[in-house]
């Protein structure tokens, strides 16, 4: 496919809805100690393989203020700490967990307060207060005119490949647990909520989630190999602030969960 000739703006808005997708290495990682942390730490993904940098990777986006990640303990538990000023940006691991292996996804996350006017269906207001991402492999030979083009512009501007899909996990404002909500730059990015509204603030919750079953839920498909995994917090769209608490992540093969 051809590039387009596009104006410096609107590359850097394609390439911004590019690296949405998985944190990708459009900037160099931001030296942050966030592998050093006990949250890293205690984040595994067997029986997955890691692709170097085998680490956690804070990946600014272009353009964007930086979410400011840090590891702490809260409530006897470790976890990271994201806080974003008018920012958005990415804590990414890159993985390789083939299909035939795939499990599911323990995690946990802690929001004291929504983002009042945002709107994960709308491009002007698409901000979350937590967002934990799965990339996935695919036939990108599939991919519609408008996303063959951000993927050869992302290719191009980034060195590196769009992800065929990507499912984020999200707490939406309004739209009930269970809902998907498509990206407004792409639909090889779609959304599932897994929380609504205020009811639950301020507290930890726990999730185990089956991600073949909610990848097909999603995308209406099987899912290939998963090849990366990240958490990100951002408010660049609404120009506010929010904060939130990521608990470690933790990827279970159906064999250990069946005590093979």
């Amino acid at each position: 496919m051809r590039l387009k000739v596009v104006r410096s703006g609107a590359c850097a808005a394609i390439a911004s809805a590019a690296a949405f997708l998985a944190g990708c290495a459009c900037a160099p990682p931001a030296v942050d100690g966030i592998a050093a942390t006990e949250w890293a730490q205690a984040s595994r993904f067997a029986p997955g393989k890691l692709v170097p940098p085998p680490r956690w990777e804070h990946m600014p986006l272009p353009g964007k203020a930086q979410v400011r990640f840090v590891g702490v303990h809260n409530d006897d538990r470790a976890a990271l700490s994201a806080t974003a000023e008018s920012a958005a940006s990415v804590v990414r691991q890159r993985v390789r967990i083939e299909p035939d292996v795939l499990g599911r996804l323990r995690f946990s996350w802690k929001v004291p307060q929504l983002i009042e006017t945002a709107d994960l269906a709308t491009r002007e207001a698409d901000d979350a207060p937590v967002r934990v991402i799965l990339a996935f492999e695919g036939d990108r030979s599939r991919f519609s005119p408008k996303d063959a083009l951000l993927s050869e512009l992302m290719r191009t501007l980034m060195g590196e490949e769009m992800p065929y899909a990507t499912l984020m996990y999200v707490w939406c404002n309004k739209r009930p647990p269970g809902s998907v909500v498509r990206s407004p730059r792409t639909d090889r990015i779609r959304k599932l909520v897994l929380e609504s509204g205020p009811g639950r603030l301020g507290q930890w919750i726990d999730y185990d989630r089956d991600l073949r079953a909610d990848f097909q839920r999603a995308f209406g498909e099987r899912p290939s190999a998963l090849i990366g995994i990240a958490v990100m917090t951002d408010s660049d769209n609404t120009r506010s602030t929010t904060n939130a608490l990521y608990g470690p992540l933790r990827h279970v093969s159906p064999a250990a969960r069946d005590g093979r």
